[in-house]
Formats: structure tokens, C-alpha cells, sequence
């Protein structure tokens, strides 16, 4: 790259800025998959972030100049972002997920899982968003979920559960972000350890679930996330087994559990063959998310033992 004082010379508008950082990102040959699948995509975040220009409206705003203190922000984080393979989400501060803005930086997953289109439509057919008022969010992270819940669930109750406290400090940032406090509770706990004798209408997980061969091949983007979050054994399932053995215990009569397992869905196939999960289909894309009401939770017990 040129030195930061020559491409501040050149480079003016946030066009100008888009555009150059979109050329070196494609140079670089940079992974995504951190809320974009492209360069330009990624670059535009980045740049409009920046200019603080809000999402869907840049359009009138593309030839508008940054500021001297704005160039050298902009030129920072560019580099940082082909140099350090840091993912975009990770130098804003922010992140989109189920249509809201959340907090996340290096202490939690960036949101990326298609539960968001089942939260958009209130997790129907299965659910019924006016009759929910529990919903536990498990293995929350920076409580995407969770909140995204209490932003579409307007009137129910929402525990955030997480066994990182790091993690939990990240949630509650977001909670205090959304102002709701009166519905939302962020809880540490080894998955149910802490929720004895609680129940909840909705469950939804998205836990550690990338094998332990994918996790050392993964791209250098990912390895800013916390492994905590990521991992979970040699098949992918350790984290999720635990899950389907406890999850009946917290559910209601009525209750459904919602769980992503990603790539390990295979492996979650073979291991229980005998089960028939509910793959949810997406018409956004994504995969790998399974629904599960409390009675077939009863009905496997044996199985998931």
C-alpha cells in the first residue's frame, strides 16, 4: 500500500474510499462470511461506518468528502483489515442481526446464523409469538439472539445464559443498548447449571458446533473469535448432546427448542439415526438449524441419555 499521507492526498469522497478499499480487499484475497459475502460489501461497512452514515441511506451521501481525521480513521481500519484479517464487525464495533444494530467486539461471536429469519417471522409455524412470555436464549454470546427475541416477542420475558462472563459483560452492553432491562436478564451458567427449576416456552441455541478438523482449517478471520464459542469436540456435538439431555427438564408442556448445528448436522444425523429432526429451511439461505418440540424431547429421552 501507499504511505497513509499519499492515499490521503488521492482519495477524497466515500465513493473514492469504497472503491479503494473494496481493490484492496479483493487483492488480498480476504475471507468473509462475518455479516457480507464480498468485498465490496465489506468495504462499504466499513467506509460508511466511518463516514457515520447510516445503512440504506448512502446513496445521496457517496460523493460527500471525509473529513482529514475521517481519511486517516478510514485508512487505518482498512489496513488493519487486510493486514490482520480482522473481520469488519470486529473494527466498527457493530453488527446487524434479525434487523438491529448489536455491540460485539473480540470477546463474542459476530452474529451470523440464519435464526434471525425464524425470529422475524415469530418461529411459526411452531410458535405463536402473542402466547410466548418465557424464552431462554442459551449459549448467548453478546445476546443477538436472545434480545432479537424481546425486540419481536414484545411482551415476553428473556434470560440470556452464557457460561463466558467476558461474553455476558458484551450481552449486557447490548441489553442496556435496547433498554430492556424491565424484560431482559443476563445469567452465567454452564448451560442449565444455573436455571434449576426454571422453565421457558422457547429455548433457541446457537452453541459451539464447528468440529475440531474444521476448526484448524478454518480462514484467519475466524481466529479472532473466541474458541470458546466455537469449538465443541471431534464430531462438533459435545455442547449440543448436553442440550437435547437437559432441554425437556426447562421446557413447558408446549415448549419448543430451536437449536444451529451448522456443518455437524451430518454427524447430529448419524449419531442419533434413529431420531427424525426437523431441518428448518431458510429462504435466505443457511442450514443446519433443527426444531424439536418438548413431547419428542420426552419421546427420545432414551436416546439423547
Amino acid at each position: 500500500m501507499d504511505s497513509d499521507s499519499d492515499i490521503a492526498e488521492q482519495l477524497h469522497t466515500v465513493r473514492d474510499f469504497i472503491r479503494w478499499a473494496t481493490a484492496q480487499f479483493a487483492r488480498a484475497d480476504l475471507h468473509y462470511g462475518h455479516g457480507t459475502d464480498n468485498a465490496l460489501a465489506d468495504a462499504a461497512q466499513l467506509v460508511l461506518h466511518v463516514a457515520g452514515i447510516p445503512r440504506g441511506d448512502e446513496d445521496p451521501l457517496l460523493d460527500a468528502r471525509l473529513t482529514r481525521r475521517e481519511k486517516t480513521i478510514a485508512v487505518n481500519l482498512i489496513k488493519q483489515r487486510v493486514q490482520q484479517r480482522i473481520p469488519v464487525p470486529y473494527l466498527t464495533g457493530e453488527a446487524w442481526f434479525a434487523g438491529l444494530p448489536f455491540t460485539v467486539d473480540e470477546r463474542v461471536l459476530i452474529p451470523r446464523s440464519p435464526i434471525a429469519e425464524l425470529i422475524e417471522s415469530g418461529f411459526e409455524p411452531w410458535l405463536r409469538s402473542d402466547e410466548v412470555s418465557n424464552i431462554l436464549d442459551l449459549c448467548t454470546g453478546g445476546g443477538c439472539i436472545g434480545i432479537a427475541c424481546a425486540h419481536y416477542f414484545t411482551e415476553a420475558q428473556v434470560t440470556l445464559a452464557d457460561l463466558s462472563g467476558a461474553a455476558l459483560e458484551v450481552a449486557q452492553l447490548n441489553i442496556d443498548r435496547f433498554a430492556l432491562q424491565d424484560r431482559v436478564d443476563a445469567k452465567q451458567s454452564d448451560l442449565f447449571d444455573a436455571l434449576a427449576g426454571k422453565r421457558y416456552q422457547l429455548i433457541v441455541s446457537n452453541p459451539p458446533y464447528v468440529d475440531s478438523g474444521d476448526l484448524d482449517s478454518m480462514p484467519a478471520e475466524f481466529h479472532h473469535e473466541p474458541a470458546l464459542a466455537l469449538g465443541s469436540g471431534d464430531d462438533g456435538l459435545d455442547i449440543t448432546r448436553r442440550i437435547l439431555r437437559q432441554a425437556a427438564d426447562h421446557l413447558s408442556d408446549d415448549g419448543l427448542l430451536v437449536v444451529e448445528v451448522g456443518n455437524s448436522f451430518v454427524a447430529l444425523e448419524q449419531a442419533f439415526a434413529d431420531v427424525p429432526f426437523t431441518w428448518v429451511a431458510f429462504e435466505r439461505g443457511g442450514h443446519g438449524v433443527f426444531v424439536m418440540s418438548r413431547a419428542e424431547l420426552d419421546r427420545h429421552r432414551q436416546a439423547f441419555a
